[in-house]
């Protein structure tokens, strides 16, 4: 799997409205042309709602 970066991720959820349950930030992940790596660990995540970025940014990230 291709390394992420905060950046990448950042990009790949553009647009998206707060709070965001896992499912439409996949989606629109993939709308926004994300790699596929972003998309897996989007979808890993174990959380199914996120208040914000730095949620999404812990998950992606911290594993948590």
């Amino acid at each position: 799997m291709a390394d992420v970066s905060p950046i990448d991720v950042q990009k790949a959820l553009n647009g998206a409205d707060y709070p965001a349950d896992r499912d439409d930030l996949v989606s629109l992940a993939r709308d926004n042309g994300a790699d596929a790596s972003i998309i897996d660990k989007l979808s890993a995540a174990d959380t199914d709602r996120f208040d914000g970025p730095n949620d999404v940014q812990k998950a992606v990230f911290d594993g948590k």
